[in-house]
Formats: structure tokens, C-alpha cells, sequence
């Protein structure tokens, strides 16, 4: 039996997923959760073979429960679901030694052989998302709005963003403040997210 654990918070969505593989008779869930902070303390547990995680979890998303994972059960094979496939999150995905990434419209039966090939060893990655990652949308930011919003996300403050790239610290200030407004983020940390998922910095 492949044991499997699942994370996804929409209640309705993990109830399919588990229904779904339950005519599966080689893969058994044996844990559910609903947060991201909640998976690997319950992988330690029952120590599963494979983790399948969607990408968009509360409390940690699930690429940063998937290094985790990597770091302290690397013998569980990791399975992420994502409603979207953009450069930014797949590079993630692969960095931190996610085995496979796979769009949660795919096909039903596709899931479940999915599982097999990731507690197998081997890397599945949905051929429509590895499409649409390389296929990243033009940067609605100007070349200059990319070098702050680049330098913001590297972590450096204004003053040094400033510094480095022979602006006024009120320029810099709009230049974030501009960002944040054309990419309709709340805030700059989630301007940075949608740059960095977009594959833009």
C-alpha cells in the first residue's frame, strides 16, 4: 500500500480527493489535514510515502511545508495541486524537491497514477502547467519598477535600494507604491508573491 497524506483546506475538495482514491486499492490516506503549520508534525507521525499538497494552504503554503518535508522525511515523496501553473511557482516547487506538480482540473484517474510514479521516485509534473510556466504573462511593471521590486524582495530597505540604484528614496517609494497598484496587491510582500510567482524578478 502507498501511504498517503493529504492537505487541503476546502473540506468539499479534500472529501473528493479522498472518495476519489479510495477505489485506488494500492493507496490508502492515511492522514488528512487542513493547514499547512500542521504537516509536518503530522507526517512525522504516520510517516506517509507520499504527501499530496495543495499549493494554497493557511497557516504555510504548501511549497514551504514540501522543504520541510525534503529536510526531515526525505523518503516522502512530494505531490503538490495548484490551480494554476506560472513560472515562478514551479521553480519553487522544484527547488525545494517537489516530485510532482499537477493542476487540480486534471483528469480524475491521472491523480492516482500520479501517486504511483511519485512513490515510485520519479517526477510527474502536469504537461499543461510545465506549458503555461514557460509561457509566463508580459510584466505589466516598467524595467525600473522590476529592479525595486527585484531589490525589495532580495530584502533591502529603501535607502539601500536608493543607494544601489542611484534614485531618491521618495522615487524609490513610488516606484513600490506604483507596483504594488498595477499588480493589485494589498500590499508590497504579496506585490513581491504575484512578481515572483509571475516569473518576472
Amino acid at each position: 500500500m502507498i501511504r498517503t497524506l493529504l492537505a487541503e483546506d476546502m473540506h468539499l475538495v479534500r472529501g473528493a480527493i479522498v472518495a476519489l482514491l479510495a477505489y485506488e486499492e494500492d493507496i490508502e490516506i492515511v492522514a488528512e489535514v487542513d493547514r499547512g503549520d500542521r504537516i509536518l508534525h503530522v507526517a512525522q507521525m504516520v510517516r506517509p510515502d507520499v504527501a499530496v499538497l495543495d499549493v494554497a494552504l493557511p497557516g504555510k503554503d504548501g511549497l514551504e511545508a514540501a522543504g520541510e518535508l525534503h529536510d526531515k522525511l526525505p523518503e516522502c515523496g512530494v505531490l503538490i495541486l495548484t490551480g494554476v501553473g506560472t513560472p515562478g511557482l514551479l521553480k519553487r516547487a522544484l527547488d525545494v524537491h517537489v516530485r510532482g506538480f499537477m493542476a487540480k482540473d486534471a483528469p480524475p484517474g491521472r491523480l492516482g497514477d500520479a501517486i504511483r510514479r511519485v512513490a515510485a521516485g520519479e517526477r510527474v509534473i502536469d504537461s499543461e502547467l510545465a506549458i503555461a510556466a514557460m509561457s509566463p504573462p508580459d510584466a505589466p511593471l516598467t524595467e525600473r519598477e522590476l529592479d525595486v521590486i527585484g531589490a525589495a524582495a532580495e530584502g533591502a530597505t529603501v535607502s539601500e535600494i536608493a543607494a544601489s540604484l542611484f534614485l531618491a528614496e521618495g522615487t524609490v517609494r513610488n516606484y513600490l507604491h506604483r507596483s504594488t497598484a498595477k499588480l493589485g496587491a494589498r500590499s508590497r510582500i504579496d506585490a513581491i508573491r504575484i512578481a515572483r510567482e509571475s516569473g518576472w524578478i
